[in-house]
């Protein structure tokens, strides 16, 4: 059951330039697992000490957020697309 998952900017130079890859995991934690595999350097970024999923990283699945599909529960379904979107802080500071 293959998805597609896009890696976003910011995580690409862990993923050798990768944009995408396609997979076939059923739960978010055999997704991490698998591109923990293809991309060593990678896992860091997107699971703490204890393997979870970093609080600052936001799973999306054909647009929505997977913690509104069910979280780790949710099942992948055939040609489901995923996307990965750490957050990203910084910005403008307010105006005085």
């Amino acid at each position: 059951m293959p998805i597609h998952v896009q890696i976003p900017t910011a995580l690409r130079r862990f993923t050798g330039g990768t944009a995408a890859v396609d997979c076939s995991a059923t739960t978010l934690t055999e997704l991490l697992d698998d591109l923990g595999r293809q991309h060593p350097e990678l896992n860091r970024h997107l699971r703490d000490d204890n393997g979870r999923l970093r609080p600052f990283v936001n799973v999306y699945v054909n647009e929505e957020d997977i913690r509104f599909l069910g979280g780790e529960k949710y099942q992948f379904h055939d040609s489901d697309e995923v996307m990965l979107v750490p957050s990203i802080a910084g910005g403008c500071p307010p105006a005085a």
